[in-house]
Parts: C-alpha cells; structure tokens; sequence
C-alpha cells in the first residue's frame, strides 16, 4: 500500500512539472509568434561582431518557439558604452531585444569607466561565438617593430571610446608600463580606425581581435603589412608565439596583476546576452536557442563562408566569466583605477 502510494504521488509530481513545462513552451511560444527580436550590435556594419549577428538572425529563429522574425540594429558609439546602456536602460524587458558588444563591457563596469549606466550582471548572458586574442599593431610604414620602440618614442594610435579596448589598453600601457601611445580619439567605429590607420591619419591600433583581422583585413597579414607588437590574452596564440602578451611586460608582481586583470575581456569572446528582468521563461527559450544554433550546421557553414572563427559556449559560462571579472578583490581594483587615472 506503501509502495502504491508513494508510486502515485511520484507520478503526480512528474505529470504536474511537465504540465508545467507545457504550460511554459505554450506560453513562450504564443509571446514570440508574429513578434520581432531585434539584435543590437554595438558597432558598425562589417567585421566580427556584425557578420556574426546577422548569421544568426537568419538562423536562431528557428529555434525560438513561435519562429518570430529577427534583424539586426547598429548602434556604435562611446566604446560600445552606447549599446550597452541602452540594453540596460532603455531597451525593452520582455525577451524582443538581445545583444552583442565588446568583451570589454564588465571590465568598463568594474573600473567606474566613462558612461557607464549598467551592470554587467544583471544582464542575461546567452553564450559566445569564441574567442580569439586581441593584438596591438602598428603599421608596417610606422618604423615601429616591437614594444621596446614604442618605449622609446611616440607612436600615434587610435580610439573609438574609453569603453573599448582601443582605449583601455595603450592608455593602461602608458600608465604602468610607461610606453609612448599617443591616443588619438574619436573614431566612430573599428571599422573606421582601421581605414583611418591605413590612410596614415594614425599609425596603430590595439584591441584588434586576431578572428577580426583574418576575417576582415587577411591582406594586414599575408602582406605583412602590420606589425604584431603585442597580444591580450590569457596565453598567446600559437600562430604568434614571438609576440609578447600584454602582461608579459610587466616589471613587478604588481605591474604583472593589474594588467592581468586588464586583459580578462578576451576570455567572454563575442558574447550575446538579453536584457535584464526578462520573464525566466522566455530567457532561458532564448538561451537554449542560441547554443542550438551554435551547433547548426547550416549557421556553422555560413559562418566558415564568412572567415568566422568559431569556438562557441554556453550562457553559464559567459555568465561565470562576466561574475569573476566584476567579483575581482577590491583591493586590485583600487589599484587598476588608481595608476588608470587619467594625468
């Protein structure tokens, strides 16, 4: 009778938690049918980030119940600061909106960086295309070959936004390092700097993603037309095993932490992530969507058509690593904002 009884019950639990899921898919599935999930990308049209958008706006959907329509929105500006308050601020709550923007965002956030209007944590994170190193490079007609030239004299660089890695880096270079950047603002986008770069208004650039240049300047390259001064990473790549990572440079232990804890960003890769109070339904549909279709075959082929390095993870991930980025000791931070002051 024991037995039986337990057996019911057991079965009443089971039959009521996929009610429950039922309940939930239909749920989800009525919101999204004839809606529009917009993507933002928080820079211009072209490269990594925005390919990589639109490869899965024509794809993900398949994957979210009700197949809503998806399409893709520009918003650069403010070192991908712009995009990611609105994300926070403005965009709406209900699972319409979603996101990519530079890997650099929580670390803006746990500097106190310019603009900054979010929390990194309260955001939704989807998963990641990848990652790839992000590299400081000169142009070959710049008389500069490795770091300890730009130790020695000025070398005229370019920047998007105090947010963007085009920023933080030659900027925290100067500061700890002492190296010779002069940073040259307001470039509307990457894509804008590199032209800029190449026309010889500026000389550089850092935070150059290692996927984005094969993906969209293979001639940098191939032609060997930049010098590879450094990399931010956590190892360095092994097609540039001679070229140095950023913390690698370091003279003090000290040194050597705080520009560790400056090149965190390349580990999220290209991350996608929805806005924060999204029903926990819909987000988790949407979660579950983006990693399907990181295994699609028919996205992963356009992706390859495209020169897009691949290398996907979950949302937990990108979450974790987003966490441990803003969860770093206070102490460190102070430290890292202190020397990062601008003079």
């Amino acid at each position: 009778m024991l037995r039986f009884a337990l057996t019911t019950l057991i079965s009443l639990v089971i039959g009521a938690t996929c009610a429950t899921s039922y309940v939930y898919a239909d749920a989800v599935e009525d919101f999204y049918k004839g809606k529009t999930i917009t993507v933002i990308t928080s820079t211009g049209v072209g490269g990594p980030f925005d390919l990589t958008a639109r490869a899965l706006a024509k794809h993900m959907f398949r994957y979210i119940p009700g197949r809503p329509t998806m399409i893709v929105r520009n918003m650069p500006g403010g070192g991908h600061v712009l995009a990611t308050n609105y994300m926070y601020q403005q965009a709406e709550k209900d699972g319409t909106v979603i996101a990519t923007v530079n890997n650099s965002v929580p670390l803006h956030q746990v500097l106190g960086g310019q603009g900054v209007r979010y929390d990194t944590r309260r955001f939704y994170w989807l998963g990641s295309t990848g990652t790839s190193n992000l590299m400081t490079v000169a142009w070959h007609t710049s008389g500069f070959k490795t770091m300890d030239d730009v130790m020695q004299r000025e070398l005229i660089i370019g920047a998007t936004g105090t947010g963007s890695g085009t920023f933080i880096y030659p900027n925290a270079m100067n500061v700890v390092l002492g190296t010779k950047f002069k940073i040259v603002m307001g470039y509307k986008s990457t894509a804008e700097l590199d032209l800029a770069m190449e026309r010889g208004e500026v000389a550089a650039r850092a935070g150059a993603s290692l996927a984005g240049i094969l993906q969209e300047r293979p001639t940098w390259i191939e032609g060997n037309r930049v010098v590879m001064l450094n990399q931010i990473g956590s190892e360095r790549d092994k097609a540039f095993p001679h070229v140095p990572l950023m913390h690698e440079l370091a003279k003090t232990p000290e040194q050597r932490r705080i520009l560790t804890l400056l090149s965190r960003p390349p580990a999220l890769g290209r991350p996608f992530f929805t806005t924060p109070d999204v029903p926990r339904e819909r987000a988790v549909a949407l979660r579950r969507a983006f990693e399907a279709t990181m295994k699609d075959e028919a996205f992963l082929n356009e992706a390859k058509q495209l020169n897009l390095e691949m290398s996907p993870f979950g949302g937990e991930r990108a979450a974790a690593i987003v966490n441990d980025t803003i969860n770093v000791p206070a102490e460190l931070v102070a430290k890292a904002k202190a020397v990062l002051e601008p003079k």
